[in-house]
């Protein structure tokens, strides 16, 4: 009972020094990423101009429309690192990871093609809207052609998150500023009419990210990683894992929240143009720092939560929500204190702020850090399953207060949707589903 009490407030110290230190260096790779993103945007705008900024914007958000494209294998990848008493030998573990490459290989295929079709026909400006620019047509399926080729490599930032390092992850995202910095001033030195390769450079530089996770991963786990990939080909001696039922209630959330989360770009590329599409952008570009460091603190809560229910532990999530959400509506108010100073000097003007695209943005940040360690509690199979639902009924809810909200204040109609659609059916839903689980959990332990 001693040992047990003892290593409860170890593990608790332990769990908040990792999400202190991600969170930390969350912040360092983002303020060196803002302050080389601030260098990049004033470049592209001055030499490229504002229409070359609205495609970069709009194309970089394509992933976030492509949610299909990882089949929900982070949730697979990271459950199977997270509970593996011995990572480095464990046969489980490996014939999981080798399904779930085998997976997205075929994912990566099937994109390609798929996006070889409007590209034949040019139909991306149909599809995208008038955020395109001259061109864009071919520019759109070199970026998904990229994208593609990188997505079997997005297990590798999940496993080193797994196996304990988010720390080594988030460092391994401080080559993407830099490279489209020095990519982008080439292109701006030599006079190069080439405002639409800019997009491209972005999945490029995310590829690089993504290569470096998966040295940390091969070093980390040597001949383990020798037989995960060279597994891959060997259907026969090494048959597929029974992945999906862990997989497809993933896969569903990873479908339906872009639609009412992300999709706000091309809702404002239709319905109000130019302006308010680099209105939203410059928003972004900065409210997603907060965003992100956020994000990147709260999946370091993943494998804490696997581990304990795997060892029968119950570890609430209401201290991390509180603290979570305090952080967030701290992050959220300084940024709307800063972005109108930014946006002038960045836009030299052109692009100014209104309060209701700034107020939402806040709104949004706070909302997504009070529901992220709730659904990091929820990342067994009966907690992913239950949030398909209420995340289906969003995505109604927030595109009809995005578009109605669009057409009265503009910019801002968008993400002001998604915050009340998040408060609305995540927040107040997973919160019900907790407090019964906890219950029947702490029956069940009583019981026994």
């Amino acid at each position: 009972m001693s040992s047990k009490n003892t290593s409860a407030p170890a593990r608790s110290r332990s769990i908040w020094m990792t999400i202190g230190s991600t969170a930390g260096l969350k912040v360092l790779v983002m303020g060196v990423g803002g302050v080389l993103g601030m260098v990049n945007t004033k470049l592209i705008i001055s030499h490229f101009g504002k229409a070359a900024y609205a495609q970069y914007g709009l194309l970089a958000s394509l992933p976030s429309l492509l949610p299909f494209a990882s089949l929900g294998m982070a949730a697979v990848v990271m459950n199977a690192v997270s509970e593996s008493d011995d990572p480095s030998d464990d046969p489980r573990m490996n014939r999981t990871l080798t399904t779930a490459l085998r997976y997205l290989l075929v994912s990566s295929a099937i994109i390609i093609l798929l996006g070889l079709l409007p590209t034949l026909f040019g139909k991306w400006p149909v599809l995208l809207g008038d955020g395109l620019m001259p061109g864009g047509n071919m520019t759109t399926f070199w970026c998904l052609f990229v994208f593609a080729l990188t997505l079997p490599m997005t297990i590798f930032p999940r496993m080193v998150i797994a196996l304990g390092r988010p720390q080594a992850q988030v460092l391994s995202q401080i080559v993407v500023a830099p490279f489209m910095l020095a990519s982008i001033s080439f292109l701006a030195l030599t006079h190069l009419p080439a405002g639409n390769a800019i997009a491209v450079l972005t999945y490029v530089a995310n590829s690089l990210a993504a290569f470096i996770c998966m040295i940390l991963a091969w070093r980390q786990l040597g001949p383990a990683m020798r037989r995960i990939i060279g597994d891959v080909p060997r259907t026969r001696a090494v048959p597929n894992a029974a992945i999906m039922g862990l997989a497809w209630p993933q896969l569903a959330q990873m479908l339906a929240l872009p639609l009412a989360l992300q999709s706000h770009r091309v809702i404002l590329s239709h319905m109000s143009g130019e302006d308010a599409l680099a209105q939203y952008n410059m928003a972004s570009q900065f409210f997603q720092m907060v965003v992100q460091t956020i994000t990147a603190a709260g999946v370091s809560l993943w494998p804490m939560y696997a581990k304990a229910r795997n060892e029968g532990r119950i570890v609430t999530p209401w201290r991390m929500t509180g603290a979570f959400t305090g952080i967030g509506l701290a992050g959220g108010l300084v940024m709307a204190a800063l972005i109108p100073f930014i946006s002038r000097w960045l836009s030299n003007g052109t692009i100014v702020l209104d309060g209701w695209l700034i107020g939402g943005f806040v709104l949004y940040v706070m909302s997504q850090a009070t529901n992220y360690p709730l659904g990091m509690y929820m990342t067994d199979e009966r907690g992913l399953k239950f949030q398909v639902l209420p995340i289906i009924i969003m995505v109604p809810i927030s595109l009809a207060l995005s578009f109605w909200l669009t057409g009265r204040i503009g910019a801002g109609g968008p993400i002001l949707g998604a915050a009340i659609g998040v408060y609305l059916c995540q927040v107040a839903t997973n919160v019900g589903y907790i407090r019964r689980d906890i219950t029947e959990r702490r029956l069940s332990a009583a019981t026994a």
